[in-house]
């Protein structure tokens, strides 16, 4: 009987992906200290253990490209060739070959590579020969399996080689007699039953109170039957009764003390089931640096701390992405060339230090570099020109506000807009990501010349969060904890008038002020007016909330309690308002919104008086201008243009756009690079002369790729770098909006 082979390829992909990883730290590693045994040994096991497993599964290519990696790690291990940087090159070449086969397997896809080429090198590096085949990467995938957080593929590497070092700091976990491999769905449903008796905890937790309630009022009612009765028949009677409510409040509240017991011991072991550690992001870090360094021409070392550190794989999951944007924003514009640093009196080599560290029930990760920092006077100049605000506005801004500017869709403090970095369509994905989605924090600390650090700040967990329960006008509201400093009583008499806000002084802090009621647009119900009545009896009750390094404060009705609870999403059926993140369900079966704490602070800096405006959406149709000598190029943007609302004019050379662009004021100008008459460098030099043509946004579309290319052109004042390589209408229209600050609706 024939074994279905099908059945084991999760099995196989699963275990594939391991080794690749191990293949690219320990040639990370190599490349730092090429005669390291233990690391040769080790990639060397992981090259024959892919062989081996592939070959089971009849995946020829597969088995085909490891046995001829094995080969050549087999003769670096005898001695026979030594480690050269084309040797890297081939050796990394192989391993991007072997994942995107892996990766096809996963999907299902059939394997059609042809890696000829690629073999025939690493027989001849095996054999110590020398040979120019390059084999060319595979295109990365169009999007990882649902199953793994999404690791960063390789970028091509270039005949630039500056050195690069990894530190790693990992503490290796203590082995285990047997390990158990178990489905995630299966833990996510184990969660899902732990998330439901947490929820009957807090409804036990309500019972047990109106039992109590309950006794209290017996006992209110037994002195006045004492008062009043005639025979002690009755008062007996009642007193018994009393007795056996007491007995029953008692039996309750031990059972309810030893179930509670029992169901935090239940969660924890529950939830570590679903703790991954970070290493499974950070690990994929370095690979990333050494390539993305080889590309820039730029000497990096990257310290990793703390990929021991575990976070429930839901969290780990979506880490990535944010975190390889962060680091990507580093290498290419927050880390100073050789040169540059030289000049500053700065090792030549840069340092990014990725870290991550327990803080009580959260994780802090820091993703810190040591290059130019972020210059405030760029981001006060951006905001002017992109008529966020007035000036007068922008100096009255804090160093804290000015700062969390850079989180604003489409803002970018970068010299150009590389397919690196620097097209403004990150940070504000970042932000939503660590905030509104992982429920965290996210803040800047910066210092011009010496670096930046984002310090990131994570729940352990998405499955149980603590509340606060709080009202306000008589509903009741949740706001996770992570998010409120204190909550506090202030007088009225201490509010004070700060840019037509409310605001109290705070250990010398000016806090803005707001009631919640207002921002939710709460009705003016009967309990708002009871409040209202008090407000001259008692002070006004306050909870300062944070987020990304900003604080205000919320006038509320009442503290209710706090507790472990858990939060369910709406419904697709539910349309979303934006200020609830979802719902919980209170100990007695009340529907309570958890408040999204980011929409609430936007929408306190939207009220009326606020310092931050939202910039109003032009509507009128811009013009751009396009120069390109190809006439299909030309056609081909002015059709994506045209369709997403812009007007476009056409010019077939450098000299023909100089000429169209003094007679009509574009909005936006787009140029290749080489034309005849005149070339793109030298067409946005001449517009950047002219008075009208100081701030109009130049993009340069061009097949010229190389790093001295899209430095001309920041000298020369284009505002954006476009290889057409990697064109895309997306990426066009993307840096366009940003660029403008035009988008259509």
């Amino acid at each position: 009987m024939a074994i279905d082979m099908k059945k084991f390829i999760a099995r196989f992909v699963e275990e594939a992906r391991e080794h690749i990883n191990k293949l690219n730290d320990g040639f990370v590693l190599l490349e730092k200290n090429p005669d390291d045994k233990e690391t040769i040994n080790a990639v060397f096991r992981s090259a024959h253990t892919i062989k081996g497993s592939s070959r089971m599964m009849k995946l020829t290519q597969i088995s085909e490209t490891a046995h001829k990696l094995e080969d050549v790690l087999g003769a670096v291990r005898d001695s026979k060739i030594t480690l050269s940087k084309e040797t890297f090159d081939l050796i990394f070449s192989a391993v991007d070959a072997i994942s995107n086969m892996v990766e096809k397997t996963a999907l299902g896809q059939e394997i059609t590579d042809d890696n000829t080429a690629l073999c025939e090198a690493l027989a001849a590096a095996a054999k110590g020969s020398k040979t120019d085949i390059t084999a060319d990467k595979p295109a990365p995938q169009s999007e990882s399996p649902k199953t793994e957080p999404a690791v960063p593929q390789a970028l091509p590497t270039s005949s630039i080689e500056p050195k690069v070092e990894v530190k790693t700091t990992v503490k290796t976990p203590p082995a285990t007699s047997e390990t158990l491999r178990i489905s995630a769905n299966k833990l996510d449903r184990l969660i899902k039953l732990m998330e439901e008796i947490v929820s009957t905890k807090s409804k036990a937790k309500t019972i047990l109170h109106d039992i109590k309630s309950l006794e209290s009022a017996a006992k209110r009612q037994l002195e006045l039957i004492s008062q009043k009765a005639q025979s002690n028949t009755i008062v007996t009677a009642f007193t018994s009764l009393i007795s056996d409510i007491k007995d029953l409040v008692s039996m309750i509240n031990d059972y309810s003390t030893i179930s509670s017991l029992l169901s935090d011991e239940l969660r924890s072991t529950a939830l570590t089931l679903r703790m991954v550690p970070l290493s499974m992001v950070f690990d994929s870090m370095p690979r990333m640096v050494r390539d993305l360094s080889r590309t820039l021409g730029k000497d990096i070392d990257i310290i990793i701390e703390g990929s021991e550190i575990e976070l429930d794989k839901q969290i780990v999951d979506r880490l990535a992405e944010p975190i390889l944007h962060l680091i990507r924003n580093a290498i290419d514009h927050g880390l100073e060339p050789a040169d540059e640093r030289k000049n500053a009196n700065k090792p030549a080599k840069g340092t990014i230090r990725l870290s991550a560290s327990y803080d009580a029930a959260s994780v802090l990760i820091d993703v810190r570099d040591d290059g130019r920092g972020i210059d405030k006077e760029k981001i006060k100049e951006k905001a002017l020109r992109k008529k966020m605000f007035t000036a007068e506005e922008i100096e009255a801004m804090s160093d804290i506000a000015l700062m969390d500017l850079i989180f604003q869709p489409g803002f970018s403090t970068s010299a150009i807009v590389t397919d690196v970095s620097g097209r403004g369509v990150g940070l504000d994905v970042v932000k939503k990501t660590i905030v509104e989605d992982l429920k965290g924090s996210i803040s800047i600390e910066t210092a011009l010349g010496s670096g930046t650090a984002f310090h990131i700040r994570l729940p352990l967990t998405l499955a149980i969060m603590r509340l606060l329960l709080i009202s306000a006008s008589g509903i009741t509201f949740a706001i996770p904890a992570q998010y409120v400093k204190e909550v506090l009583r202030v007088p009225e008499t201490e509010f004070m008038d700060v840019l037509d806000k409310k605001a109290i002084r705070l250990r010398n802090e000016f806090i803005p002020v707001e009631r919640l009621s207002d921002i939710l647009k709460c009705p003016d119900n009967k309990a708002q007016q009871a409040q209202k009545m008090k407000k001259t009896i008692r002070e006004p009750l306050i909870m300062i909330i944070h987020a990304v390094a900003e604080k205000l404060g919320l006038i509320i009705d009442e503290l209710i309690d706090e507790e472990d609870m858990v939060i369910k999403p709406f419904p697709l059926c539910i349309k979303k308002t934006g200020m609830s993140v979802g719902v919980t369900i209170s100990g007695r079966n009340k529907v309570v919104n958890v408040l999204n704490i980011s929409a609430v602070i936007d929408a306190i800096k939207n009220l009326k008086g606020s310092v931050v405006k939202e910039r109003q959406i032009q509507e009128r149709a811009l013009n751009i201008l396009v120069v390109d000598d190809s006439i299909n190029t030309r056609e081909i943007e002015k059709s994506i243009l045209e369709s997403y609302g812009y007007k476009v004019d056409l010019a077939e050379d450098g000299m023909d756009g100089l000429n169209k662009a003094m007679k009509f004021k574009y909005d936006a100008v787009i140029t290749d690079v080489e034309m005849p008459l005149m070339d793109g460098f030298s067409l946005t030099e001449r517009l950047r002369a002219e008075e009208s043509y100081k701030d109009t946004p130049i993009i340069i579309v061009t097949s010229r790729s190389k790093e001295d290319d899209k430095m001309r052109g920041i000298r020369v004042g284009a505002d954006a770098y476009i290889v057409k390589g990697s064109f895309d209408q997306n990426n066009l229209i993307e840096t366009l909006q940003n660029l403008v600050g035009f988008q259509q609706t």
